[in-house]
Formats: structure tokens, sequence, C-alpha cells
């Protein structure tokens, strides 16, 4: 079993040396005068609007997972990626992020507000301006991906279901831009739907933002088909789920989400302490969703070493 000692979690980051910080719930931003903004990962976990832990590798497995995805789709669109300083941090332009977040779904799967399988189960066919048949099962293949954009929330509200004409209507896009984002979505999709079966996995649905460069052109930001901004299913064992009608065996990185949820309101009640067997079986999930995907061993950091002190050191070039 992997022992994870002091230093190895990175809970924040400090770099009074960089200007115009903003610091999110799971990363750090700095913003350079000429347009490129630093993206620290830190190893922070945020689920109910609040930070409940540091998973050791979290932010290196994020970041160097997005890495390979976004050099595996750099022939279909243009991305915010400049450099990789640290493995925990990728310099990227600075981008006018657009305010509608593109869901891409190949499955009736989900369990938000905003997922397809729970509005199919409250009765609805049509939803985000699609029409899907009657009798579906739960998890079952949908004829075709679909899109299913939301809006992206803000002071702690909820994203909403969005429909083409709702996004053109309320002028949160162009036509022309809505047409670009949806063609970069679908085709990223099918690529990362495709290498992702080469692994014996299934994508089953992921979500892209997008912002506009100086130039107004789309161009793909945050994060790709990493563990985080997707959902995959083992292929071998999706068949037999789906004739039990159970849920299928998943990359599933919420262990620390339901053992807080079974102890307490994790919206209003203190967080009870995390055990750290179960904050280190994350973090070995995490792993193994990197090198599954990539196809690469995951590069551990040198026992010892200090993950804050390094990062600071690589960032020392931008002071």
């Amino acid at each position: 079993m992997t022992v994870f000692k002091a230093g190895q979690a990175l809970t924040e980051i400090d770099l009074p040396e960089l200007p115009n910080p903003y610091h999110g719930k799971v990363r750090d931003n700095y913003d350079l005068p000429d347009g490129r903004r630093i993206i620290v990962a830190s190893d922070r976990l945020s689920a109910f609007d609040r930070v409940l832990a540091a998973i050791p590798f979290k932010g290196q497995v994020l970041t160097q997972t997005a890495r390979y995805w976004f050099e595996q789709t750099a022939d279909i669109c243009p991305n915010h990626v400049l450099s990789y300083p640290d493995p925990n941090v990728v310099v990227g332009q600075r981008l006018d992020i657009l305010p509608v977040e593109m869901v891409v779904r190949d499955y009736l799967a989900g369990t938000t507000g905003t997922s397809v399988l729970t509005l199919y189960k409250q009765g609805r066919r049509d939803m985000y301006g699609l029409c899907l048949p009657e009798g579906l099962r739960d998890n079952a293949k949908l004829p075709e991906p679909i899109l299913t954009p939301t809006s992206k929330a803000v002071d702690g509200g909820h994203d909403e279901p969005l429909s083409p004409r709702q996004i053109l209507d309320q002028g949160l896009v162009t036509p022309a831009q809505w047409e670009t984002m949806s063609a970069y979505a679908l085709a990223l999709f099918a690529r990362g739907r495709d290498l992702a079966a080469e692994r014996g996995l299934i994508l089953v649905d992921t979500k892209y933002e997008f912002g506009l460069d100086r130039d107004g052109r789309v161009v793909l930001a945050d994060e790709i088909h990493t563990p985080d901004s997707s959902r995959y299913w083992f292929a071998d064992s999706y068949p037999q789920a789906l004739a039990d009608g159970t849920r299928p065996p998943s990359f599933d990185k919420d262990f620390v989400r339901s053992w807080v949820a079974d102890r307490c309101n994790p919206y209003k009640d203190p967080i009870p302490e995390i055990p750290a067997e179960l904050i280190a079986e994350t973090s070995k999930v995490y792993i193994s969703a990197y090198e599954t995907l990539t196809g690469r061993i995951f590069d551990l950091p040198p026992t010892g070493e200090v993950i804050h002190d390094r990062i600071r050191r690589n960032l020392a070039q931008f002071f």
C-alpha cells in the first residue's frame, strides 16, 4: 500500500510574487500582464460548495490527464495551453469564458438535476431542444451523442438546462460561436470516445468549457476528459450491469463525498475528520484513472519532496 507523507498533498500555494491572484476551490490562478494565466492545480477536493479534504497527487493527475487529452485533440480545435512548467501547473492564454457549458452525452445517465436520466425519469422527453424516444432504460446508450448545454452558475447558483434556441435568444453566444462550439464539442467527444474504447473504457458523458481569445477565436479552456469532468464506465462490465439494472462500475471518485454525506448534512454541519485510509484510497483511484486513460505510468514525486517548494522553484521564472 502506498504511504503518503507530509508535503505530498498540496493544500494551498503561496506565491506573493505573482500578480492578480484568484483562488478558486481547487485551483489557484495568477494573471500575468502579457495575457498569460498561470493555473496551479491543488490537491483540494471540493464538494457541497466547500473543500472537504486534500487528496495526494490529485492536482497532478488532473493536470497531466488534461495534458494528454489536449495533445490528442490539438488537431480538432485550438486550446488555451502554452506550457507546463510543473506537473501541477499549466500556463495558458487568458480567455473571455463563454457563459455556456457544453455537455455531451452518449448514454441516459447521471444523478444531477440537469442530467438526462433525472429529467427522463421525471417524465420529460423534450429537453435541451431535443426529443428523446420512449422506452429507454437507465444507463442505456442513446441513439447518438447529444448536446445538453447548461448555463454557467455564478454566486452559488445552479446550472440550468438550455436549448440552442434559448442560448441564442438570450444572446449568450452568437450564432457563429454556437455553431463552432457545437462542432468542436461533438468532434472532441468522438475522439475521446474512440481513444477510451481502446483502453477498455466507455466515455459516457463529459463537459467542455470554451472562451474567446484576443482575436475572437473560440478556444477550448479549463480541462478535458479528466475523471473530474467526465464519466467513464468499464466496457467489459457494462452489459451485465445494464441487464441487471444496476449502476455500471466506473472510476468512482466520490468515496469522500459519499462518506461525508452519510455522516452529516454537508451543506450545514461541520465536516467530520476523514480517515487517512479513505484519503489514500481516493488518491489511488485518481492515479489508476490517469494510468488507464493515458496508458502511461504515473510519475510519482520523489519521496520527501515538498510539492509546494517544487512548484515555487519551477515558477520562479515568472516572478
